[in-house]
């Protein structure tokens, strides 16, 4: 049997209304874009409470394309995406959500993009169709995702993305617990692309991801993947050292021409708060870091398999 051309990946949390139709409108689109036998649907349930992941069995019995896998506990949306992207056959990744917001119909323009001789290419939403403070979070993920991928593109980015499969050996042997797909998608490549895709109205079920998730998220990023925040605690402490410099010369002067230190305690009790803030600042991303790493030193794992179906 030969390789399928398309791996669909998708993510599946308390999905049991969804998941269904999301197959369904996916094989005629599919057959028309890759020819019938060319195309497989990896779907991993991430722990779901509800009938998730007998419906999963059920569409795997229905269509051979379709191979499920059950992980022990909900590890979280990028490291079910992990699973499923080591777990792939074809030359070709498309990661899409569970929710239908991501319309099936829109696969072949986001491969078609691809074969321009991109690595990765986003499907962008023409227009966001969350809450104002889901879009909020979203936007400032995006921005965190920027500093570190080091890309434009990151502000473009979103659960919708087609890649080619040989990025996977960038992060072969990533083993943290912490995941974020995009990130580790730059240590493959930088060719990035995005194109604008239609983003339809969630009818089932709601959203899993809150304002804090997002949040959370982002933190995650930050520390997890990125250096820059200790740039910004080296240069804060920079900053205020010389604060500390021109202060100790503002007193010393003071003092040089009138003979008497500056008066006040309300003076000396701000510059010990400036200092102790700026401090504490510092110590909690080095702390942030810290605690990362200690995870990383447990070597946690980013997912563990339960089982599988449609093998």
């Amino acid at each position: 049997m030969t390789a399928p051309a398309v791996s669909i990946i998708i993510p599946c949390y308390n999905s049991a209304e969804s998941v269904g139709p999301v197959v369904a409108r996916l094989e005629p689109v599919l057959t028309a874009a890759c020819g019938v036998g060319e195309f497989e649907t990896i779907l991993v349930n991430d722990g779901s409470s509800d009938a998730t992941w007998d419906v999963i069995r059920s569409l795997s019995d229905k269509y051979p394309w379709v191979r499920g896998i059950q992980l022990m506990r909900n590890f979280g949306q990028h490291n079910a995406l992990l699973c499923g992207i080591r777990a792939a056959n074809g030359a070709v990744i498309v990661t899409l959500d569970d929710d239908l917001q991501n319309p099936p119909e829109e696969v072949p323009h986001l491969l078609g993009k691809l074969a321009e001789g991109a690595d990765v290419v986003y499907g962008t939403p023409q227009t966001e169709q969350h809450g104002l403070w889901r879009d909020l979070a979203s936007q400032m993920t995006k921005l965190v995702l920027q500093k570190s991928m080091g890309a434009e593109t990151a502000r473009q980015i979103s659960a919708f993305r087609a890649f080619r499969t040989q990025l996977r050996d960038a992060f072969a042997d990533y083993a943290g617990p912490y995941v974020s797909i995009d990130v580790l998608l730059t240590w493959g490549t930088t060719r990035f692309a995005a194109i604008k895709v239609r983003h339809d109205a969630r009818t089932l079920g709601k959203s899993n991801y809150t304002f804090g998730k997002l949040v959370v998220h982002a933190l995650n990023l930050v520390t997890g993947f990125s250096t820059w925040p200790l740039r910004v605690a080296s240069l804060t402490g920079f900053g205020f050292t010389l604060f500390g410099m021109f202060l100790l010369v503002y007193v010393l002067v003071r003092w040089y021409q009138s003979g008497g230190s500056v008066p006040g305690f309300a003076f000396l009790a701000s510059a010990i708060a400036i200092f102790s803030g700026a401090q504490l600042f510092a110590l909690g991303i080095i702390g942030e870091y810290l605690a990362r790493l200690h995870l990383r030193m447990m070597d946690r794992p980013a997912y563990v398999v339960r089982e599988a179906t449609g093998q």
